[in-house]
């Protein structure tokens, strides 16, 4: 693998096997009380390939209408996005090197046909507060590049328990997923692979 842009932490197994089942049983409960939902590209209204939900006070949307932007409530169900689970809060005060806590956790389900195009995470307020992403699931193919779309990228594996920080110069290089690696992990029954994106919004 080639280095890593500065500012950009791999972590790899920072969540042993235990940990993750207990956050994925979290997790589970976070989608009870805020579905997943298809999210939709701004303008175009072209559906996502991914399913996503939120916790924390605020949480990330999309839609045809109004665009990306971060809100208190569930765009389907109008309730309150339930609270970030301690273990995440636990890692952000274990990597993140910020005294701000996260305000929003961003929850993606990707399933074995699931993409994620080359994207900044530029919708917070706060971009000196960085983006902390964890993996549960199956194994991942993550590209990360430089701060302009053109820079030169590197790709790797990103596993189940698997954590990077995007901070410093990194905090608004641009990532994304190139593809899933179906029966990689057996936390899932089902297969499929979660990402856990810990963001603080306001300043």
């Amino acid at each position: 693998m080639r280095a890593l842009p500065e500012g950009i932490r791999y972590l790899p197994g920072y969540f042993e096997r235990d940990r993750q089942q207990a956050l994925l049983d979290n997790i589970r409960q976070v989608v009870v009380d805020a579905p997943l939902f298809q999210p939709r590209m701004p303008k175009t209204g072209k559906p996502m390939s991914v399913r996503m939900t939120n916790c924390g006070s605020l949480g990330w949307v999309t839609d045809k209408e109004r665009g990306y932007r971060y809100q208190a409530q569930h765009p389907e169900t109008g309730e309150p996005w339930p609270a970030i689970p301690d273990q995440l809060l636990d890692l952000w005060r274990d990597v993140a090197g910020c005294e701000k806590m996260p305000e929003a956790c961003l929850v993606n389900f990707y399933t074995d046909s699931a993409r994620m195009g080359l994207h900044q995470d530029k919708d917070e307020q706060d971009l000196q507060s960085p983006v902390v992403s964890v993996s549960l699931g199956d194994t991942c193919l993550f590209r990360v590049g430089g701060c302009e779309r053109s820079d030169p990228t590197t790709s790797f594996k990103l596993s189940s328990g698997d954590v990077v920080v995007l901070g410093g110069e990194g905090r608004l290089a641009y990532h994304g997923v190139d593809r899933i690696y179906p029966a990689t992990s057996t936390l899932f029954k089902n297969g499929g692979r979660i990402n856990l994106t810990l963001r603080r919004v306001t300043i």
